[in-house]
């Protein structure tokens, strides 16, 4: 994503400078193949209003004068020249020094799944396990190198059904709120509330993951697939984003008619779906004739494990004397 907005800039001449003098920040790293709804970026374009700084409090804080009238139409401009799945919703000027990843309050994730033969129940009340402050290294992917505190904030947790459904199965949405994550933690957790509910692991194993004393290694594991994981929304004090009428209707018409496309895109695959012949439970595979079994799952507790922290850092340290 950040490659195709910096294209749409220089090609609408909007930045200040080249990347480096822009002064550009996010609020959340996501991952390739994870999709946000609610990402916030920070950085100087050019402006057709001139600024003044009040005498107060904060010097920092700039006033426009006449509020955003006459200012350039970001929305409008930036959405012309960005691919079809990126899209501006709306700005908002910043004090200086405001950074989109330090200055965030809060953070929510939104991850899909269908609840077919999963104990919904025993995931949420594992998942509320989450809330709190804790060391989550056992749900990251460790950055030993960068990264020294693994503690963070879980301020809310819930698993809420969505307006989808696909036959009988229900489409869901675990919902998780914190004031920041770790690397892949969120896909960490997920795995392991998958396995949860699917009847592998008991909810006490949130417990003991999170007791670092009794676990300082993580156990061998993979992490929830990242197409489903959304970020969804980005807390901040006294931001106000703005969108044009215009804009704003162009933008929801172009996200209807890029529903409308996936949804035939959709109903194609189901009618093939449809087509195929019915496959019987006891059918047995083509190759062997024998019933393929279900590879038997190994509890998390019993696993291999990764290094710790304190053991990946006694290897960078032994690097770096070498």
């Amino acid at each position: 994503m950040q490659s195709e907005i910096f294209k749409a800039l220089e090609k609408t001449r909007l930045l200040v400078g080249d990347k480096k003098e822009s002064h550009y920040s996010r609020c959340g790293r996501t991952d390739k193949g994870v999709s946000a709804v609610g990402q916030v970026i920070a950085l100087y374009l050019r402006s057709n209003l001139k600024e003044t700084c009040e005498k107060n409090e904060d010097s920092r804080k700039m006033v426009f004068k006449e509020q955003y009238e006459g200012e350039i139409d970001y929305v409008r401009v930036l959405n012309r020249a960005l691919p079809d799945d990126i899209r501006v919703f709306g700005w908002c000027p910043v004090p200086l020094g405001f950074n989109a990843r330090f200055s965030c309050l809060g953070r929510e994730y939104y991850y899909l799944f269908w609840g077919e033969n999963l104990n919904l129940l025993a995931m949420e009340s594992a998942g509320r396990k989450f809330v709190g402050e804790h060391d989550f290294r056992n749900f990251c992917k460790m950055d030993a190198l960068n990264v020294h505190n693994y503690r963070r904030k879980v301020t809310s947790f819930a698993i809420s059904p969505c307006d989808v459904r696909f036959d009988e199965n229900q489409l869901w949405a675990i919902k998780i709120k914190g004031s920041a994550f770790l690397w892949h933690q969120v896909r960490c957790m997920v795995a392991v509330l998958f396995l949860i509910g699917q009847g592998h692991e008991s909810p006490d194993v949130i417990d003991a993951l999170l007791d670092t004393d009794r676990i300082p290694r993580k156990p061998q594991y993979s992490m929830a697939p990242e197409i489903p994981l959304v970020l969804q929304s980005c807390e901040f004090e006294g931001l106000n984003f703005t969108c044009s009428s215009d804009s704003g209707q162009a933008l929801r018409m172009h996200l209807a008619n890029e529903c409308q496309n996936y949804h035939l895109e959709a109903a194609i695959f189901h009618e093939a779906l449809q087509s195929c012949s019915p496959i019987e439970k006891d059918q047995r595979s083509l190759d062997n004739g024998t019933v393929k079994k279900k590879s038997s799952h190994v509890p998390l507790m019993s696993r291999p494990t990764e290094p710790s922290y304190e053991e990946r850092r006694a290897k960078l340290n032994t690097r770096r004397k070498d």
